[in-house]
Formats: structure tokens, C-alpha cells, sequence
């Protein structure tokens, strides 16, 4: 097949710099260890430390880069650690070489503690772009707490390839993805429009310009050279959210089914319109609105993954 060439299973990068955390938990003197190089370009906080400090025995580890003795995650746990006059701190070790050392100092905080500010994500996504250029937009925004379309502002120039989530190489030149397209379908006619547009990397609406060409007689890829750039698509007004919700209540598939009372229970709790977000926002107490807009973007970041699996569900009926 054509595409067999294109894609590569590989490790999960998401995941590589986690497996490079080996050995089990050592008691490390603190006097050893370096601190610095984090992603955080305003330093420590003062009050998170005396936060820490209070619980400090019941926090996790730090890590520790083995070469170097950088610490990559727990600067703050060392500082409420010294703050306590301890000489010794519990940490576990890190193999990997600089570049997944700081993919994994991102992750961390943006994952638990205290969270990185907006700038400090934006630029560590310019680092990472530098050291990982392969990598998708999508799969950086998962490592920042960004979203793709920031990623994508902040990437110089494309590779030709990337790797995608999962973890398999693919173009990023369209006319290549193109070609994909047509060689899936030439193959198995069978094959939905999404399930050509996850292999190729394209969206299904690409696909069904490729279908459409192929069905005409005509060559997608060739023609997709001469084609002008496509007018922007005029913005659709949102769907009316309050008769949808309502339609979902009054189905009985959903409503008398545990998993669907559940969903509907989420939804309702999502269900707040623009404008009284936006007021919301604008009174949230300066000092918490780094904490809760990292929390907004793991919960908007987890119905997306919700969307995207419901869209793979095959059609049954």
C-alpha cells in the first residue's frame, strides 16, 4: 500500500520523557542541586513555597536530571525544603538527554503545582518547536496547555514531516497528503471520509474534494496545484444551545440510561453562554486567574478529546 511508507509506529513521544524517569526514590542533598533552566521566567513564588512547606512530607519526589543534577520538577518543593533547614530532599532520577528534560519541566507544571503563566507556555512552545520540529502542533499544545492554533502562531516554519499523537509519522506537504487520499481510496473504496482523512492527515472535507475529482476522472493532486486559494467560509451562526440541550432531555435514549443522565448532568453544567463568561472573567480575584484558566483549559482540552473519540465511534444504526 501506499501509505505503508508514511506511517511509522513509534513511541509515544508524549510519553517518552515519563518512561526516562528510572531507579527508585533516593535522598539527595540539596546542597548538590541545581536550579535552574526552568520554564518559569518569573522564578519562585514566595507564597507557594510557605504553601509547600507546610505539607512537604506528603508531596511527591522531584525529579532530578541524573547528568547534571538539575532539578526538573520540585524547585519549589527544594526552596520549602531549605525554608525547613533540610539538608537532604527525596528525588527521582532522570535519563534523558536536555531536550526531553525540559519537555518533561513543561509538562509538570503545567500538569500539577503551580501553574505556568501564558507567556511562559508561549515560550515554551517556541523552545520546544526548536527542539522538537517534528512534532504536531497538537501534540505541543498537549505538552503547553496550549491550544493548536497558538502553537501554530508560534512555529517559524513547517518540517516536512510531523508526528502526530499517535505517534506516526506524516507530511505536512498538502499536495503529498493529497496523494495519500487518492492511493487510500483507490485501495479500499470502502473506507469512510474520516477514517481517510485520520490516515492522510487532511480534513474530510479535503477528502471529499479528492473523492469528488477522483470520481470526475480527474487527477486531485494536480489540480489541487493550479487551485486558487479558497474564499474564507463565512462564520454560521451558533446553534440555539438551550433547544438542543432541551431536545437531548426529552430523549429516552438518554435520559433513562445511567451514562446518559450523567452526560446530561455534565452538559447542564457547562451550559453558560459568552456573555456571562465574560462577565465572570472579568471578576475573578487577580490572584487565582492563573490557577482557574489552567483548570478551564484541561476542561475544555478534555471535552475536545471527548468530541474527537465520539467522532471515531463507527455508526451502528
Amino acid at each position: 500500500m501506499a501509505l505503508a511508507e508514511t506511517h511509522i509506529v513509534r513511541i509515544d513521544p508524549r510519553t517518552r520523557p515519563l518512561s526516562l524517569i528510572s531507579g527508585p526514590v533516593v535522598s539527595l542533598t540539596i546542597a548538590r542541586l541545581k536550579v535552574h533552566g526552568s520554564p518559569r521566567s518569573l522564578g519562585l513564588d514566595a507564597d507557594h513555597v510557605h504553601t509547600l512547606a507546610e505539607s512537604l512530607d506528603a508531596l511527591p519526589p522531584i525529579v532530578v536530571h541524573r547528568g547534571s543534577m538539575r532539578v526538573i520538577d520540585g524547585a519549589h518543593r527544594v526552596r520549602a525544603a531549605q525554608s525547613l533547614g533540610r539538608t537532604e530532599i527525596a528525588a527521582r532520577f532522570f535519563d534523558g538527554d536536555d531536550a526531553d528534560a525540559f519537555v518533561l519541566a513543561v509538562r509538570s507544571n503545567v500538569t500539577h503545582g503551580l501553574p505556568l503563566s501564558l507567556a511562559d507556555r508561549k515560550a515554551a512552545a517556541t523552545d520546544i518547536l526548536e527542539s522538537h520540529p517534528q512534532w504536531s502542533d497538537r501534540m505541543i499544545a498537549r505538552v503547553t496547555g496550549l491550544s493548536p492554533k497558538t502553537v501554530a502562531r508560534c512555529r517559524g516554519c513547517a518540517p516536512e514531516q510531523r508526528i502526530g499523537q499517535d505517534g506516526r509519522v506524516r507530511p505536512t506537504n498538502s499536495l503529498e497528503k493529497r496523494r495519500i487520499a487518492r492511493d487510500l481510496m483507490r485501495d479500499d473504496p470502502t473506507l469512510s471520509l474520516r477514517q481517510v482523512a485520520r490516515s492522510a492527515g487532511i480534513s474530510p472535507e479535503t477528502v471529499r474534494a479528492v473523492r469528488t475529482r477522483m470520481l470526475r476522472g480527474e487527477d486531485p493532486v494536480r489540480l489541487a496545484r493550479a487551485e486558487p486559494t479558497p474564499a474564507p467560509v463565512p462564520e454560521q451562526p451558533q446553534p440555539d444551545w438551550p433547544s438542543v440541550l432541551h431536545r437531548l432531555r426529552t430523549d429516552p435514549s438518554i435520559r433513562f440510561t445511567e451514562n446518559g443522565r450523567a452526560l446530561l448532568r455534565l452538559m447542564d453544567a457547562h451550559a453558560v453562554n459568552n456573555g456571562r463568561l465574560d462577565t465572570i472573567a472579568e471578576n475573578v480575584p487577580p490572584h487565582c486567574r492563573q490557577l482557574i484558566a489552567q483548570v478551564a483549559v484541561e476542561f475544555a482540552q478534555a471535552w475536545h478529546r471527548f468530541a474527537e473519540q465520539l467522532e471515531r465511534v463507527p455508526v451502528t444504526q
